[in-house]
């Protein structure tokens, strides 16, 4: 074997083990773009982009799926909510002194 074959089988191996980092950075991308946004469901990403490497036709989707908007939960849900509980709590008091007519639900400011 000459030089020149040599680098010829060097340069193969090279480019052999490029694609194979490039289709390792495409399996895991879309698994760890909805990891990094806080999807609901990253491993399902993860594993529809591996599947959608190995078919050809899910990694579009799974790239897509990973950037859809999260449902984030709201502050002023929580505050909603506890607010919510007092006014029950008050009523539950209300109806345990004997009082036939509850207390009116208290409106705050908050939308």
């Amino acid at each position: 074997m000459s030089a020149l074959d040599v680098a010829a089988l060097v340069v193969i191996f090279v480019i052999i083990i490029l694609i194979a980092v490039v289709i390792v950075a495409l399996g895991t991308l879309p698994g760890k773009i909805a990891s990094k946004r806080g999807h609901p469901y990253p491993d399902a990403v993860n594993a529809a982009s591996w599947i959608g490497l190995a078919t050809g036709v899910f990694w579009p989707v799974a790239f897509i799926w990973a950037f859809l908007p999260v449902p984030r939960v709201r502050e002023s849900q929580s505050t909603d909510s506890s607010a919510e509980l007092a006014q029950l709590r008050q009523r539950l008091r209300a109806l345990e002194v004997g009082t036939t007519k509850p207390a009116p639900p208290q409106v705050d400011g908050a939308s």
